[in-house]
């Protein structure tokens, strides 16, 4: 992906104007869904709804076919992190938001994604540092700054 294209984006995740930012955070996903044309988003979207009915085995063989034509898909990846975090399976769940970081470093989505799998299993620190790298991307994120918090305090 060409971080040229999306760096005006990302230095609007840092305005101080909430509009700006949601524009900004919108766009980048759009964007990043969009990163394989009509192809990958017809994958992305058959899954999607495959996993809002419930047919979580269906929705993580589409994702991994997609995956397989398309290893350098990072969306792809995140997406399929995204089901194994519904699925509670945190392990695969890590793996693949790594990919999906390794692939987009600026994917504030996979990061936090990476630090709730480690929030859920006890790995706080390991938290604490997903979430930041998250946050020094959308540092208005309340989000992440709220777990933050909340891992440290479980560490005391």
């Amino acid at each position: 992906m060409d971080r040229s294209s999306i760096e005006p984006l990302l230095e609007d995740l840092k305005n101080p104007t909430e509009k700006v930012r949601d524009r900004a955070t919108q766009e980048l996903w759009r964007i990043w869904f969009h990163q394989k044309g009509v192809y990958g988003l017809d994958f992305l979207q058959r899954a999607q709804v495959l996993l809002d009915r419930g047919n979580l085995k269906e929705a993580e063989a589409v994702l991994t076919e997609l995956i397989q034509d398309q290893p350098d898909f990072a969306e792809a990846w995140n997406r399929r992190a995204v089901l194994y975090y519904s699925m509670g399976d945190y392990y695969k769940a890590i793996e693949d938001c790594r990919v999906a970081i390794e692939l987009n470093p600026v994917h504030f989505g996979a990061l936090h994604g990476l630090g709730l799998c480690y929030a859920t299993l006890g790995k706080y620190r390991d938290a604490i540092q997903a979430f930041q790298q998250a946050l020094a991307i959308q540092p208005f994120a309340l989000i992440n700054q709220r777990l933050i918090l909340e891992c440290t305090a479980r560490l005391s």
